[in-house]
């Protein structure tokens, strides 16, 4: 057991002593830094640019690297948000519709207060385009209390009177229909006349004697005459005056108060005789949603 012991001590010293010596030894060693020989100089300048290259073609790709996804990325970007802007534009333009005929349905509904009680409020739908919307559609029908005859007008003034109505449709001759006529007062003079169609988005005041004072510029108004149209009712204004050679009236041209080429929204009057056992119908479009 003793003899166990000391061998154990004396491994540790041995052990210790070639540390001490090791340690001592590196630092008492001189490193000798030699010259670079010709060759070693010749390989080194000749090597290092091409290693500098390599290092700035790899820098160089890994910048154009990035640069495409980031291109990539902000290309993909930039579709997402051209089509948000799209859609943005498209809700405000639809808002804005939602906002101008909600301004023209208020202005077709207060102008009518004091002329009938009983009014349907209709859209246009269609045009007999081969008689120069002499003819027009409205989406609304008998279902919804328009009846055969009734007048139909807007803030501009007289458009025609229902000649044909089906539940939820019904056709309206305008005042540019020949076969429409019209029995107006000259606002100015309270000359009487008969307003007809012509052509060209145009009527023709008739049977005005050659003496009476008529002028361009003066406005006609419905006469109230006649039992379609009430009375006071904007049609138009005189355009030109010829006096002919020959007959007792004069040539008369007028432009209608109503812009058929811009028709959107008409208000139908129910005749006075369907007032006292018709309800009141009122029939507002619904807003589209934007």
């Amino acid at each position: 057991m003793k003899l166990i012991q000391e061998s154990s001590k004396t491994k540790i010293v041995n052990n210790a002593i070639v540390a001490i010596l090791a340690i001592y030894g590196i630092s008492q060693k001189n490193f000798n830094l030699d010259e670079p020989t010709l060759f070693t100089q010749v390989v080194t300048e000749v090597i290092s640019p091409v290693q500098e290259g390599i290092a700035d073609s790899k820098r160089s790709m890994s910048s154009l690297w990035e640069n495409y996804l980031l291109i990539v990325n902000t290309s993909k970007e930039n579709v997402v948000l051209k089509k948000q802007i799209s859609r943005l534009e498209s809700d405000l333009t639809n808002m804005d519709e939602v906002r101008k005929e909600n301004l023209r349905l208020k202005q077709l509904l207060n102008f009518s207060d004091g002329i009938s009680p009983q009014r349907v409020l209709a859209q246009v739908v269609g045009w007999d385009s081969a008689n120069e919307f002499k003819v027009i559609r409205l989406n609304k029908g008998t279902n919804h209390g328009i009846k055969v005859m009734s007048p139909v007008i807007t803030d501009q003034g007289l458009v025609g009177y229902v000649y044909r109505a089906t539940p939820n449709y019904s056709d309206v001759l305008t005042i540019l229909d020949q076969n429409n006529r019209v029995d107006v007062v000259v606002e100015r003079t309270r000359t009487h006349g008969i307003v007809e169609g012509v052509m060209n988005f145009k009527c023709a005041l008739k049977y005005v004697m050659r003496n009476e004072p008529v002028e361009v510029g003066d406005k006609l108004m419905t006469a109230g005459v006649g039992g379609i149209y009430p009375k006071g009712v904007k049609v138009g204004m005189i355009t030109d005056i010829r006096k002919e050679n020959f007959g007792m009236t004069l040539s008369i041209e007028v432009v209608p108060s109503v812009d058929f080429d811009k028709l959107e929204e008409v208000l139908v009057l129910l005749p006075v005789e369907e007032a006292a056992t018709t309800a009141s119908v009122e029939v507002v479009p619904q807003e589209r949603k934007p």
